[in-house]
């Protein structure tokens, strides 16, 4: 596999320009603090970064509502210091993925300032724009994801327009072939930069229903969030018409084939739908995208049976594709107080860490994961988020994983900016800050540096097959295999030490150390495992 494509089982660590580091004293992090701080992304043993949006936006949705896909928002920067990001990480052996926000526009892009003023100008038809219906009404009952409807009344054309996201967020119509292309277009101006590929946000929202038909009601049993509050109506219907149109396949080859045009690069597409697992095998078969992630280890269920569930149901539709796991990112609480069962810790963090680094596919980790930071509590006055502000007290929104990484413990604002943060930096961070765990040989961040390094070492760990051993919670287990080599390999997902027995045919598999966990330890065919312990072994 040493002629792999750098993404194939490639892990990629997530950076949210707003909260990585400032320069400037806004307290705003930046495209330059970015790449002060390049060093340390590489000593982690990563592949890749993916840096959230730094286009130029009003900032209604923190870059997701973008106002020029070709600029760099004064905010984080410049061209010139994308340029310099660009070459350092390349210097510095890391691949760079950038976020492109392709289903809609923010309300400030001169595409929609023109295509809302009449309705015969020449980007009359850019957006997806109906008329109400006989009473008034929005054309149908589709719901943002940010609560309320999913159409906004424009008066100036006397008709509504879809927004998917927040009002200020409105629906590109990729039924136009001049959308289509001008899209396209803007992906090229990156690629021609340089980048090494793209993360492709809320991918399935491209296309709409034409007939603009009612989404059906779902039943209450079944109004199961993800990465969204359950008490959010959007829960309330199944989402088969605002999205997931089968029209969007033709899209995606036709980036791929753009795509093709550039040596070495990679697709990922960020899928949430009805059923995201057979979502992601479609849209990553021969021609399309090159990975696909969804939300599903992105709840809150930490069990063996929705883990190996959730993996298997996907290694029996994507016969073609690449998958690509998640367990935290900007949208979602900290998975370490997600999973944490009231009761976080550094050994559950490096256990997180391995198990889903050692799943079949490519992996995203979101920045302070390595730290082991948990989800912070911010009080209703402090938050940012238009999501949270929403749907507070019972959902509190996304700031929680979007504060500030904490760099010193001992400098102001634990070395992220010399002015005030956007987002409090809570105390149990900086505790918790690089500068704190740098010397510790068994912090979490030197645990996650060795697992990385190690990882890198086991090619079956990267690249090859995954088949599940069975076993009973809390104990995950399955091997990887690749040119007759196989890795068994065993979590503890409890915090109390387990025992269990191994299968026939493992009683004689050989432990393999060095990987800085908790390791399991064998008598015969018993496996005694200590709380959030492993055990990786070699099965000839």
């Amino acid at each position: 596999m040493s002629d792999a494509p750098w993404w194939r089982g490639a892990v990629t660590y997530q950076i949210y320009p707003r909260s990585f580091q400032d320069t400037d004293g806004d307290g705003v992090g930046d495209l330059p603090g970015i790449i002060e701080r390049l060093d340390y992304v590489a000593s982690l043993g990563v592949d890749a970064i993916w840096i959230a949006p730094f286009f130029r936006s009003p900032m209604a949705d923190f870059g997701y509502d973008i106002a020029d896909y070709r600029d760099v928002d004064p905010l984080f920067g410049t061209l010139a210091d994308f340029d310099r990001l660009l070459d350092k990480a390349h210097g510095l052996g890391l691949k760079v993925m950038i976020d492109q926000v392709l289903s809609h526009t923010s309300a400030e892009h001169a595409w929609f300032r023109e295509s809302r003023e009449s309705r015969a100008n020449p980007k009359a038809d850019w957006y997806v724009w109906a008329d109400a219906k006989d009473d008034g009404s929005a054309p149908n009952n589709w719901l943002s994801l940010f609560g309320g409807s999913a159409w906004q009344w424009e008066p100036r054309r006397g008709q509504y327009y879809l927004h998917n996201f927040l009002t200020s967020q409105p629906d590109l119509n990729f039924y136009n072939p001049d959308v289509r292309a001008a899209i396209l277009d803007s992906v090229r101006f990156w690629l021609d930069k340089g980048v090494d590929g793209v993360r492709l946000d809320a991918i399935n929202f491209c296309f709409h229903d034409r007939r603009l038909r009612d989404n059906p009601p779902k039943p209450k049993e079944k109004r199961v969030g993800r990465g969204f509050s359950p008490d959010n109506p959007y829960a309330f219907q199944y989402h088969h018409y605002n999205n997931t149109q089968p029209e969007n396949l033709t899209f995606l080859a036709d980036l791929r084939e753009l795509m093709d045009r550039y040596p070495d690069v990679a697709a990922l597409g960020e899928i949430s739908s009805e059923d995201s697992l057979a979502t992601m095998a479609e849209y990553t078969r021969a021609g399309r995208l090159h990975m696909g992630y969804s939300f599903e280890l992105l709840t809150a269920d930490f069990s063996v049976a929705h883990i190996r569930g959730t993996v298997q149901t996907l290694e029996a539709q994507m016969t073609e594709g690449w998958p690509c796991w998640a367990i935290s990112n900007h949208d979602v609480e900290r998975v370490l107080t997600r999973w944490g069962r009231g009761q976080p810790s550094p050994q559950l963090a490096n256990l997180l860490t391995a198990m889903v680094c050692s799943l079949r596919g490519s992996v995203c980790v979101f920045q302070g994961e390595e730290l082991g930071l948990t989800e912070a509590e911010l009080p209703y006055e402090a938050l940012q988020d238009p999501y949270g502000i929403a749907f507070w007290p019972q959902f509190k929104g996304r700031d929680g994983c979007r504060t500030p990484m904490p760099w010193s413990d001992a400098d102001a604002h634990a070395g992220f900016s010399h002015g005030m943060p956007w987002l409090p930096i809570p105390p149990e961070h900086r505790a918790l800050a690089v500068s704190r765990q740098e010397g510790d040989a068994g912090s979490v961040l030197n645990g996650f540096r060795t697992f990385m390094h190690w990882r890198k070492s086991r090619p079956a760990l990267r690249w090859g097959d995954i088949r599940f051993v069975d076993t009973i919670e809390p104990v995950l287990a399955f091997t990887r295999s690749l040119d007759g080599v196989s890795v068994l390999v065993v979590f503890n997902l409890a915090s109390a030490a387990t025992e269990i027995s191994l299968p026939p045919g493992f009683d004689q598999a050989q432990p393999l150390d060095g990987h800085g966990l908790l390791q399991g330890h064998r008598h015969g065919d018993r496996l005694r495992l200590p709380g959030y312990g492993v055990w990786f072994a070699r099965v000839d």
